[in-house]
């Protein structure tokens, strides 16, 4: 018995120690410590007396046919790679291991271990609750073109949730996905190849889906999740179809165009601009009013001794309260 298996056997109706024991050809203590490795993985299971364990969320696993099924046949026909890991460090890193290929690798997880975001932070990634999401594409131009390109798939991601009806859905600069000022997901994209010619770009997306209460005390600034929302939330598997198409598509502007095609876009869904915010750098910390981003994807803020240009390697912005 592996713990995907036990996670499936559940799935099915609350069973005891014993009867999964027996199922499995185990020993009740060994059965004990997949549950326990589950429940340390973030997967809410509770005991309930006289039917045994069960699941306190419905179980919505990755499946990579699932999902090759959700996408049109020319974006099949571009993947050279689309999987599933059960459990991976980090789906951006294994990305970066692998070989680069002429077209598009896809990889899922069902949890990392390392997940990371922007500036070193780790990213929670509790097992088959979240999509965690990379996709690797090559470009022409060397790295200096490629500024902004979080923006555009920022914009691409945004505005497939709002498709899906999560309508509340906006950008904070320079790469998360929020809902009010809660975070909803982040983008962390990676390079590797040679600064003037031929980069290899790893775009990684992870989006809360259904936080378990576990996870969400790992948490340290104030987040949300889809099932927040109320609106009817899609399978991971058909979210994850739906964000591969027009991210694909968003990588295929930007490599032709530019960021031009993305700025009135990401500007409908600025959730800074106008609004009072602290730009931190290091241990500095100074005040302004947001005032959305250049033609090249820095964002601009007001200061009291005038605007400034902040590019994204460089700070994280905070929105603060105004006193009246």
């Amino acid at each position: 018995m592996n713990d995907r298996e036990l996670l499936v056997r559940l799935a099915q109706a609350p069973c005891s120690g014993s009867t999964l024991a027996r199922e499995f050809g185990l020993t009740r203590a060994a059965v004990w410590k997949h549950i326990h490795a589950l429940r340390g993985a973030g997967v809410e299971i509770h005991a309930q007396p006289g039917s045994g364990y069960a699941l306190s969320a419905p179980l919505d696993l990755l499946d990579a046919q699932r999902i090759r099924a959700g996408l049109a046949a020319d974006v099949v026909a571009r993947l050279d790679a689309l999987d599933v890991a059960w459990v991976i460090d980090s789906t951006n890193a294994e990305l970066l291991r692998r070989p680069t290929t002429p077209g598009v690798q896809v990889l899922l997880a069902e949890t990392q271990t390392a997940g990371r975001g922007r500036r070193g932070r780790s990213w929670t990634s509790p097992l088959a609750a979240h999509l965690y999401l990379s996709l690797q594409r090559c470009f022409d131009g060397g790295v200096a073109a490629l500024a902004g390109l979080s923006i555009a798939v920022g914009v691409a991601a945004a505005e497939t949730l709002r498709a899906l009806g999560f309508v509340a859905v906006g950008l904070k600069w320079p790469n998360d996905l929020v809902a009010g000022d809660r975070k909803l997901g982040g983008i962390l994209i990676e390079f590797g190849g040679e600064d003037a010619g031929v980069v290899r770009a790893v775009i990684g997306i992870g989006i809360n889906v259904r936080m378990p209460e576990a996870a969400a005390t790992q948490i340290d600034q104030p987040w949300t999740d889809l099932h927040a929302f109320g609106a009817p939330l899609p399978s991971r598997n058909a979210l994850a179809a739906g964000m591969i198409a027009p991210i694909m598509h968003a990588l295929d502007q930007f490599a032709e165009a530019g960021l031009a095609p993305f700025l009135a876009r990401w500007r409908a869904l600025d959730a800074l601009g106008g609004r009072a915010v602290d730009v931190i750098a290091g241990v500095r910390r100074e005040s302004g009013i947001a005032l959305g981003i250049d033609d090249r994807g820095a964002l601009r803020v007001r200061h009291a001794d005038g605007e400034r240009d902040y590019h994204s390697a460089e700070v994280s912005v905070r929105t603060k309260r105004v006193r009246t």
